[in-house]
């Protein structure tokens, strides 16, 4: 033991001896030495030594690792300064082993236990195997989108994305108060709708007979107003009739929501049924005729423009009819058009009676009703009108005969086309109304952040009412909306009127931002889907009625006509005039009975066609394409050229009753030639 001259009185080993230590550094009951556990040294274990009671009424610590100081007592050169360590516990005996039965039960549970385990395995392979065909026969079927879901069909699409990510965000902002009531199931589902709006005596319900070629029940014509309710045209098994409040708890049929204005209008509203080829297409809403007038407005016990209102946004067409006497636009009339603002995409004027002037006041009466729809329809494109006489009954003016017959079979395939356009037009619609609900969250979000939290609420709401349209600027800016998206500024403040300001919600940004992602990538998968479908099974055209027949035989449109003439002859129609183009042929100078292209091309400019039209007149004319012209190729040419100045179109391929005879590949075309010159 050395002895440090410095602080420590003794050092040995890992243990220092400190002298005079009082009380109150480290109190164990006692004074005395205090001692201080050094860093052991090297090759040394550190043992962990438990407590221990000495003479003198010592208490001594564990020692551990690195420098601890305890207390020590006061005999300083104790003879012993550390005890053994405690010997470890003896490990416990293992309990016996058990019994040869015990033993047995044991394995036997076990082994039941894997079989289970491997049963259970098998079974779940089984599982995902079956879930993996499936999904792959889902996927042949329809669509899946990235969160999973299955669509069979485009509809079943629609519906889906409208009450899981567009339903939500209406309801949360009261859009149904506002704009317009929640879609069903039957929207999606119905089909197409033509919807007829003008004013009394213009011939609507005529128009309607005239399509479907039968009376419907229900049916009134007449010269004075007959219509005065709503009469929607529909397929059925047998003829009838179903009322108005029979029919809007109907779930089949998509007419539930005009519940809301009251037995005033569901008096005036049935749903005339009967089994007829063209109804089962589509379906078609005749409306009363519109009055002018005061009186006659308030008399009808409910509100004409939102009714129209509402059927323009779930109908497919929206035909307007005018008189060819009656041009005029009344009040009533008039507000029905701007009740129909926003589905500028839908609507088709149709000038009725235009037999009954003749060439020139026509000109006149399509310039008036140009002049009157442009007052109305605040619009930079023109409308489309379609001139004709829907009706069967002669014609009281011939001259414009083939004009007549035009239009309408413009207007007929316009009708026809709405199947294969449904599913379009229900998403077209879907994505409009998508657009005015985030608007609208955004104005009613807007008004709550602005309202006061206790006082001054009123004159607040007052405030913000005048101050719409700045609103509209502010959001318009802050979110980047279109102008066009906003509602209609002065009915917003009129109904914004009857509503606590403080009990609308605060802007959502959850609801927005599904909105926003169904509109980014749901939709453009459904648009996938609409090409799928017209792919696989296009759907039928409009057929029956006054659809049958209007393509093929004798009456269709363009039949013996231009490029189609002599097409039910066997003479070579070109023949007729074949002595007319053999003179010009042979002023040509032929060699070998045939006449270059530069000799045929200075002819042929005489008719001041283009050389783009001319290049293709050429083609369908050299038949053996050996880049000259034979007296019979020529004449034919010279007969294209003819069909185009009358204002047909040239086919892409020569037709075969075309084909000159010589060129024909039948045994017997010369002489059948040869017996039409004779």
């Amino acid at each position: 033991m050395k002895k440090d001259e410095t602080s420590m009185n003794y050092l040995e080993d890992d243990v220092m001896y400190m002298n005079n230590c009082e009380d109150d550094d480290m109190d164990t009951g006692g004074g005395g030495d205090l001692l201080l556990f050094m860093s052991p040294p090297a090759g040394k274990r550190v043992r962990w030594w438990p407590k221990r009671s000495y003479r003198g009424g010592t208490v001594r610590v564990r020692k551990r690792a690195g420098a601890r100081v305890h207390r020590w007592p006061s005999q300083s050169d104790s003879d012993e300064l550390f005890s053994a360590p405690k010997p470890k516990p003896k490990p416990k005996p293992k309990p016996p082993s058990r019994s040869s039965k015990k033993r047995r039960e044991l394995f036997a549970r076990r082994v039941c236990a894997s079989a289970f385990f491997r049963s259970t395995c098998c079974v779940v392979a089984a599982l995902v195997v079956v879930l993996v065909m499936f999904s792959w026969v889902k996927q042949e079927q329809g669509g899946r989108n990235k969160e999973g879901e299955m669509y069979q069909t485009v509809t079943e699409g629609l519906q889906s994305l409208y009450s899981k990510k567009l339903l939500p965000l209406e309801e949360t902002y009261l859009f149904h108060d506002f704009h317009s009531p929640a879609l069903e199931p039957a929207d999606f589902q119905s089909k197409p709708m033509v919807l007829l709006v003008g004013q009394y005596s213009t011939g609507k319900t005529t128009f309607i007979r005239y399509l479907l070629e039968q009376d419907f029940p229900g049916m009134r014509i007449g010269p004075e107003p007959t219509t005065d309710g709503f009469i929607a045209v529909m397929y059925g098994d047998s003829e009838g009739v179903v009322p108005g409040n029979a029919l809007v708890v109907d779930p089949k049929k998509p007419f539930r929501k005009l519940n809301a204005f009251g037995n005033s209008f569901l008096n005036r509203f049935i749903c005339s049924q009967m089994p007829n080829q063209v109804l089962q297409s589509i379906s078609v809403i005749d409306t009363p005729g519109i009055l002018s007038g005061e009186k006659q407005r308030i008399s009808r016990g409910y509100d004409f423009a939102e009714v129209l209102r509402w059927f323009g946004e779930r109908v497919d067409r929206i035909i307007l009819l005018f008189d060819a006497h009656k041009l005029d636009i009344s009040d009533e009339f008039s507000e029905a058009i701007r009740a129909l603002k926003g589905q500028d995409d839908k609507i088709r004027v149709v000038l009725n009676k235009a037999d009954q002037v003749d060439t020139q006041q026509l000109m006149r009466v399509y310039g008036a009703l140009m002049w009157s729809l442009g007052k109305v329809i605040n619009t930079p494109e023109v409308v489309r009108v379609y001139l004709g006489s829907f009706w069967a009954k002669p014609l009281q003016n011939t001259e414009n005969r083939r004009l007549f017959e035009a239009e309408s079979q413009d207007l007929f395939r316009d009708i026809q086309s709405l199947p294969r356009n449904a599913a379009l037009r229900k998403l077209n619609d879907l994505i409009k109304r998508a657009r005015l609900a985030k608007v609208h969250a955004y104005i009613i979000s807007y008004l709550k952040k602005e309202m006061p939290s206790l006082f001054g609420r009123e004159k607040k709401k007052e405030e913000l009412i005048m101050r719409l349209p700045e609103i509209y600027a502010i959001l318009q800016r802050e979110h980047h909306i279109s102008p066009g998206d906003f509602p209609n500024v002065t009915k917003m403040q009129d109904m914004l009127q009857h509503y606590d300001f403080s009990k609308f919600p605060s802007l959502k940004m959850k609801l927005i931002e599904s909105v926003d992602k169904m509109l980014a990538s749901k939709i453009a998968g459904l648009m996938a889907m609409i090409r799928e479908e017209e792919s696989k099974a296009p759907p039928a055209m409009v057929s029956g009625g006054a659809f049958e027949g209007s393509q093929d035989g004798p009456f269709g449109r363009g039949y013996g006509e231009g490029i189609s003439a002599g097409a039910d002859v066997e003479e070579w129609i070109v023949s007729r005039d074949k002595h007319r183009y053999d003179e010009i042929f042979y002023t040509l100078m032929p060699v070998n009975g045939k006449i270059s292209g530069v000799n045929a091309k200075k002819e042929m400019m005489n008719s001041r066609l283009p050389n783009t039209v001319l290049g293709k007149i050429w083609k369908l004319a050299d038949c053996d394409q050996d880049g000259s012209l034979d007296d019979q190729e020529f004449a034919l040419a010279q007969h294209l050229i003819k069909v185009k100045l009358e204002g047909y179109e040239l086919p892409s391929e020569l037709p075969p009753h075309l084909v000159p005879p010589a060129h024909r590949k039948q045994p017997d075309a010369e002489a059948m030639y040869n017996h039409g010159e004779d």
